[in-house]
């Protein structure tokens, strides 16, 4: 993947350290039915949705 300028909302690293392991308790939790491990990381993912959400 190419690389990409991050939007300025996105978490900061310790942010991301207070978050991380309840998204991997609930990934753990929830796996996918075909074990699909998915395209994006998970803070990709958390970081586009505070984007979109501070936004619009």
């Amino acid at each position: 993947m190419s690389e990409r300028t991050p939007c300025k909302t996105g978490l900061s690293d310790g942010q991301w350290a207070l978050i991380e392991p309840l998204i991997a308790a609930w990934n753990a939790a929830h796996p996918s039915a075909s074990a699909h491990q998915g395209r994006y990381e998970m803070r990709e993912i958390v970081n586009a949705l505070l984007c979109q959400a501070r936004t619009g």
